[in-house]
């Protein structure tokens, strides 16, 4: 069943109110005629941005792992910790759940959530037509975690907290919680700017194309 998208039937879609309106032709800006938004059918530069965003995630998500994330100053003396020491002190001490949840929250959710957007955005700029119903969802399971995204930032630092916990202790966050914080958010900005239309977008250019060539060579 062949189905006709807004885009061949002349449509868009405001972002902002969802009103549904006639399409202004290439090049003219067009506003909404409820709320008076900017019209455009694809979100400007998605990809250029979703790129930035994943590049400085990227680039951050080394020191944010390396460098230490809190500092206790205590009695006994001063001790640095990251997360994979954090991590490590609850596998050795027999805390094992605790250290897959920092593990899961820390390490394999933020290096996950770039690589998958990496994927999808590489797919997209070269407008790839593989697997786009499995792509869609991954985008989905993205945006579903970066509701929780906030949550890692909560683990870490409660987590690495307990690890040289004292009594009479001061404890200060170092350059890898900011690092990691900045990671977070940047992973979240870059999945709100991908566009998820452009997986899409080479099938409806393949639904256009008997269309464009029937004009081209009308019947006689």
């Amino acid at each position: 069943m062949k189905y006709v998208t807004a885009t061949a039937a002349g449509l868009v879609s405001c972002h902002a109110c969802g009103r549904v309106q006639p399409r202004t032709r290439r090049g003219v800006p067009a506003r909404c005629a409820r709320c008076g938004s900017t019209l455009h059918e694809r979100n400007p530069d998605s990809l250029m941005r979703t790129w930035a965003l994943l590049i400085a995630a990227a680039l951050l998500y080394i020191p944010a792992n390396l460098l230490p994330v809190m500092h206790t100053a205590s009695l006994t003396g001063d001790e640095d910790d990251t997360i994979m020491s954090g991590i490590v002190y609850f596998w050795t001490s027999g805390s094992w759940p605790l250290a897959i949840i920092v593990f899961i929250a820390s390490i394999l959710v933020p290096m996950l959530k770039i690589f998958v957007l990496a994927l999808l955005s590489i797919t997209a700029g070269r407008r790839s037509k593989w697997r786009p119903v499995e792509r869609a969802k991954l985008y989905r399971l993205v945006e579903f975690i970066g509701r929780w995204s906030m949550l890692d930032i909560f683990v870490v630092t409660l987590t690495v907290a307990l690890v040289r916990f004292q009594s009479l202790a001061v404890i200060t966050a170092r350059p890898g919680a900011i690092a990691f914080g900045s990671v977070v958010i940047l992973t979240m900005l870059a999945s709100m700017q991908f566009d998820p239309r452009l997986i899409w977008d080479p099938f409806d250019d393949d639904s256009q194309k008997p269309e464009q060539h029937s004009q081209d060579h009308p019947h006689e």
